[in-house]
């Protein structure tokens, strides 16, 4: 019992650090890169700077940021309790907190002039700070609420879509403030988005062909340590005319590293083909969020 509750400890702790680190970087970017070039970061972050330029513009009053996000965040944080998990959404909620606390606390402070490194290196550290959120399992609210539900309800890598519906966001900015600062914020977006895809690979699936000598204890490695299925093939190698056994499987890109040292360790000799698999139809497993 006490090596549980010493677990849980570490792993709490390990989250709000992780989130704390997110949510830093999240805020010292949007208060100096995005700042310094006008930008409109994606998402619900992006709304709220999109109010908050709006409400200068016409009262000449900049309401918190914190305050706007919250609110902002209110139905996809219900989406989120309800659909996709409760510490998952709860951890989502202190990301949501602190982003707006650091943002509002932060002063602003420009690092570099030039709109194009501001749009390309901000986008990179705003993939960065929600990749880190993500590891945490945890969010940083908004459409990444939604695009984690569309990703577990119809098994669906959603972030593009997600970068479609930031693109409409940048239109209207676009549209008020000028097309020069949304086109540098969908260069921004667009970085952030491709970023997130090499960092965060959990909706990605690879297909793997792994033809050994020892089948039943190379699946059950994968099964142990994946939960995934395999299926057993039997060929006839066309060199040598001598019969093999491939097995087939799929599983997330992030658990193929894991799952070739499994191989290797198992059968050294297995030649393993990895091809990336663009959609999949029927059951496949996926680790619940907590």
């Amino acid at each position: 019992m006490k090596s549980l509750n010493k677990e849980k400890g570490m792993d709490f702790l390990k989250r709000v650090t992780m989130i704390t680190v997110a949510a830093l970087i999240m805020a010292v970017n949007l208060k100096t890169l995005v700042r310094t070039g006008d930008l409109i970061p994606g998402g619900f972050t992006g709304l709220t700077r999109l109010i908050q330029q709006i409400s200068l513009m016409l009262w000449e009053v900049e309401p918190p940021f914190t305050v706007i996000n919250l609110l902002l965040n209110a139905v996809p944080i219900v989406i989120g309790y309800k659909f996709i998990g409760r510490n998952f959404t709860l951890y989502s909620c202190l990301m949501v907190v602190l982003s707006g606390v650091f943002t509002d606390l932060i002063p602003s402070y420009v690092i570099v002039k030039d709109t194009l490194l501001v749009a390309v290196f901000g986008g990179l550290f705003n993939a960065l700070a929600v990749a880190i959120c993500l590891f945490a399992r945890a969010t940083s609210g908004g459409t990444d609420f939604i695009a984690i539900f569309l990703s577990e309800k119809f098994d669906m890598d959603a972030w593009n879509y997600v970068f479609g519906f930031n693109v409409l966001v940048l239109v209207v900015a676009g549209a008020l403030f000028g097309w020069e600062e949304a086109l540098y914020s969908i260069i921004f977006q667009f970085t952030s988005t491709q970023m997130l895809h090499l960092l965060h690979r959990r909706y990605q699936k690879q297909t793997l062909l792994i033809i050994t000598n020892q089948p039943e204890e190379i699946y059950e490695a994968i099964r142990d340590v994946t939960n995934h299925d395999a299926t057993l093939i039997k060929g006839v190698g066309c060199y040598q005319k001598k019969e093999c056994n491939i097995l087939y499987s799929v599983v997330g890109r992030d658990e193929v590293r894991t799952v070739l040292k499994c191989v290797r360790r198992t059968d050294p000799k297995a030649f393993v083909n990895m091809i990336k698999t663009e959609s999949l139809a029927g059951n496949f497993y996926m680790k619940p969020n907590d």
